[in-house]
């Protein structure tokens, strides 16, 4: 009994201190101009793809990034793990780049990073190159195809427009390659439905069957108040935020521009991810934490990629304030960056939830997917003086109802 009362103060106290120490770095962040906040989302983006981007642009992915499992990881993962995170970190990315270079500090810095995603999508799609990446061998490198579209969609001018013609075809062939997998009957069917939209916008002979099927099927999955299953079950997990809505977003903006037939279809998916955004919004602790719920924990504060593209479209609800999701990311993101061993010695990501934790790892987790956490990022696409990162700081709805403030009542959608 006496080592059970020692053992439950030992945990009281480990607790108490944790908390603490977490209210007293609550009370410093909150002091940090929008400025600076703006500066820490910039040089924490930078920090993340620099090791990627310098690699493969010099045809040096394969050579230098690690290759890091989890225990129980389903094969060595070296054939999947460089696309995973070229493209995964080049569609968070891509919203930010998209800006273009100018005379400031931040706009030098765009044009760098440019620079080298321009040559990093001529070496991984060059046949000749030693970083040429694998589109079609196995099931992953559909999802990692998806991504690497997916940044081109949302950054057009400076991912896809000055590439060579050479460059443009070796793109389309790598799309069109990994037609050739065939996506298992869940948010799968979104990525070829993704590829498929990309070779709609910059290229022709799109897979009808691949794009549609994907759509309906995904209309027959919605399960009301903004949330889908992944496939025709519910899953406990974030899926509707890294893959379902802003999958469906970028891939029903595409074709609403092409065809005016798909505005309803548009309008209604936009609704029904506002309304999960707004529900992400609330999930964000006073702290700055969120519920480990679900699989692929490992890609860490990418769990709120729909919170921040709906920021960047400029499309909340009214009753969230645009600086309160800044603030809320800026938390959140501080505090899974800034722990012990997020990085390795040469700034490698590892794997992990808050630190270095390998086991959290499905079989599937490498060193690659981790860089899906990118996709937080998507709010640096707006300029500095909107709103979202001009306006002085304001609590989000957790940190608003658990100091004594009031809130909106939530509703439910359909």
């Amino acid at each position: 009994m006496n080592k059970y009362f020692k053992k439950t103060i030992l945990l009281g106290l480990v607790y108490f201190t944790a908390s603490t120490a977490l209210q007293a770095q609550s009370k410093r962040l909150q002091k940090k101009s929008p400025e600076k906040v703006r500066e820490f989302f910039v040089s924490s983006l930078v920090k993340i793809g620099d090791p990627v981007l310098v690699a493969l642009s010099n045809n040096q992915l394969k050579q230098l990034m690690p290759v890091e499992k989890s225990p129980g990881a389903w094969d060595a993962r070296t054939h999947v793990t460089y696309l995973e995170a070229f493209g995964r970190l080049l569609s968070g990315m891509a919203p930010w780049l998209e800006l273009g270079p100018d005379e400031t500090p931040e706009g030098k810095l765009r044009a760098k990073y440019i620079d080298l995603a321009q040559k990093s999508i001529h070496n991984a799609t060059d046949p000749s190159a030693p970083d040429f990446m694998n589109f079609v061998v196995d099931r992953q490198p559909l999802v990692d195809a998806a991504f690497f579209a997916q940044a081109l969609l949302r950054a057009p001018k400076q991912l896809w427009e000055p590439l060579d013609s050479i460059t443009k075809q070796n793109v389309i062939k790598a799309l069109k390659s990994s037609r050739k997998i065939e996506p298992y009957h869940s948010n799968w069917l979104l990525f070829a439905g993704m590829i498929e939209a990309a070779i709609i916008k910059f290229d022709k002979d799109e897979d009808k069957d691949r794009l549609n099927y994907a759509l309906e099927q995904h209309k027959k999955w919605y399960l009301g108040d903004g949330t889908y299953g992944d496939g025709p079950d519910f899953h406990w997990d974030y899926y509707n935020s890294f893959v379902i809505h802003p999958m469906q977003l970028d891939i029903l903006s595409v074709l609403n521009e092409k065809n005016s037939n798909y505005k309803a279809d548009y309008d209604t998916e936009l609704n029904r991810a506002r309304r999960y955004a707004a529900v992400q919004e609330r999930l964000i602790s006073p702290d700055g934490t969120y519920p480990p719920i679900g699989r692929s924990l490992a890609y860490r504060f990418g769990a709120f990629q729909l919170l921040s593209q709906i920021a960047l479209w400029e499309e909340l609800p009214k009753e969230i304030a645009p600086s309160q999701v800044r603030s809320a990311l800026y938390f959140m993101i501080h505090n899974q960056l800034n722990a012990k061993d997020t990085f390795d010695k040469n700034g490698w990501l590892q794997i992990g939830f808050y630190g270095h934790q390998p086991n959290i790892g499905e079989g599937y987790i490498s060193t690659g997917s981790l860089y899906l956490c990118s996709e937080a990022f998507l709010v640096l696409g707006l300029p500095a003086t909107d709103p979202l990162w001009s306006d002085p700081y304001q609590p989000w709805t957790q940190k608003k109802i658990w100091s004594g403030q009031e809130i909106p009542i939530d509703h439910a959608s359909k």
